[in-house]
């Protein structure tokens, strides 16, 4: 009984060491996309997180947004540009922190044509 425990411990440890971290699914607008206009900047995950920070950029110059979604975990953030986004190239940046404290980040970028 003694040799199953002390072999159970080391991989359990492995097993929670090698669990995937929380990840964005899906965006809205779809990474790469070209639209013509947005109405609303949305990013699914996996698992409930805590988005600190997020900024929209258009060709390098930050872009006021509104979220939507508090500091609470969520598993679908949500934000709206405060005003139409003219024609151009837009990144959205996020920072978060993953229901496990691990602290994440990533971005999608889109481009509006009209």
């Amino acid at each position: 009984m003694i040799r199953s425990t002390i072999l159970a411990v080391p991989l359990a440890i492995l097993a929670t060491a090698a669990a995937p971290h929380t990840k964005a699914e899906g965006t809205t607008p779809a990474d790469g996309a070209i639209v013509a206009e947005v109405e609303m900047l949305h990013i699914a995950f996996d698992a409930p997180m805590r988005v600190i920070s997020a900024a929209l950029t258009h060709d390098g110059t930050e872009v006021t947004i509104e979220r939507e979604t508090g500091m609470e975990p969520v598993e679908a953030f949500h934000a709206v540009p405060t005003a139409p986004l003219a024609p151009g190239t837009y990144r959205l940046d996020w920072r978060g922190m993953a229901d496990d404290g691990h602290p994440m980040q990533g971005g999608f970028g889109f481009t509006v044509s009209k």
